[in-house]
């Protein structure tokens, strides 16, 4: 059965996308900790980020630095930290969240309530600030 991030990468379920390669997607959290929190997750599903292969691993981590730099272009923060919990979805995912405080990654805050446009304004934000 496929995952939630599998049906948002397939198109079933619709989501704010920031960018995707033949390997990886990045697209906006719903429920996000901050404005401009991105998830990143491989097309393969694979339940534990750790389960990925070392090379599937390392571009993982290569694709989310540029989704990362994006967002530090887009958003003023000190920092986009990086947060690997992995209990939420049984499919791998890297959370990138502009931050100016550990504070600010504290996932047992509540979560920001945005509107659609909200939404499609900061996906074309960090959209247009990915360096190719």
């Amino acid at each position: 059965m496929s995952t939630l991030f599998t049906k948002i990468i397939n198109g079933v379920i619709p989501c704010y996308k920031i960018a995707e390669n033949e390997k990886f997607f990045a697209f906006l959290d719903i429920n996000p900790l901050q404005k401009g929190h991105v998830l990143v997750v491989p097309k393969q599903e694979t339940d534990y980020l750790f389960d990925l292969s070392d090379d599937l691993l390392a571009d993982l981590i290569i694709f989310s630095k540029k989704i990362a730099a994006a967002i530090q272009l887009s958003f003023d923060c000190n920092r986009v930290g990086m947060s690997v919990i992995g209990l939420e979805v049984p499919h791998a995912h890297i959370h990138l969240i502009p931050i100016n405080s550990e504070k600010d990654m504290n996932f047992s805050r509540p979560k920001l309530k945005l509107e659609t446009t909200e939404f499609e304004e900061i996906s074309q934000l960090i959209s247009s600030n990915i360096k190719t």
